[in-house]
């Protein structure tokens, strides 16, 4: 094997392995804390936006299990009439639902009249590219599924040299993990410069 709330959800936030994984930063401690005070939202419904890869689906998807809601995952291409529908439903039973989208309501191509005017009172909340701390954490983390450990120096040597966002987090994992298998090494710090500069992930001349 490889080396205080006011107003709290039902059960205690966050609770068990799934949702541990997502990892609260101030890249995304706004739709976080959204959720955990949805009885105060204006209507029972929120658009949640972000970049892919990011946790929205699965910030998403903890919060309706949680609540009895609805998620709707790629809203901006669902149906126009189950949209509507499932919203007036969520302010009938007050179970809210959730539209998970690349962008918000008003670049959507919505044609009913109708949705139009409920998108438009709908709260969006957005998840932002993440900042260092998340961007560490989630390459720890994703190296962690592998059964691996990446030193400190390399840790920091990472964040502070590729392209902080979160489908390159993956990438570097990823490439860093390929390319120790083939060359048969350890994480240390030369190997990792070595993955991330065949990997097109950082560009070497400027350290030879």
């Amino acid at each position: 094997m490889r080396t205080p709330d006011q107003i709290a959800l039902p059960l205690d936030w966050p609770q068990g392995s799934d949702e541990s994984r997502f990892i609260v930063s101030t890249a995304n401690e706004a739709a976080f804390e959204h959720f955990r005070r949805w009885s105060s939202w204006p209507v029972k419904a929120t658009v949640l936006i972000g970049p892919r890869r990011s946790g929205r689906s699965l910030l998403a998807r903890n919060f309706v299990a949680r609540v009895n809601g609805r998620l709707f995952d790629s809203a901006e291409t669902h149906d126009e009439e189950a949209l509507f529908h499932a919203w007036n439903q969520a302010q009938e039973t007050g179970r809210p639902m959730v539209m998970v989208a690349d962008s918000p309501p008003t670049k959507w191509r919505t044609a009913l009249p109708d949705l139009r005017t409920r998108l438009a009172v709908t709260p969006v909340i957005r998840i932002e590219q993440p900042d260092d701390a998340l961007f560490a954490s989630l390459i720890r983390r994703l190296f962690a599924d592998r059964g691996l450990h990446l030193p400190d120096e390399a840790l920091r040597y990472v964040v502070s040299r590729v392209t902080r966002d979160y489908w390159t987090a993956e990438r570097v994992v990823d490439a860093i993990d390929r390319f120790a298998i083939a060359s048969q090494a350890r994480l240390t710090l030369p190997t990792v410069r070595r993955a991330l500069i065949a990997g097109g992930l950082i560009d070497g001349g400027s350290e030879e």
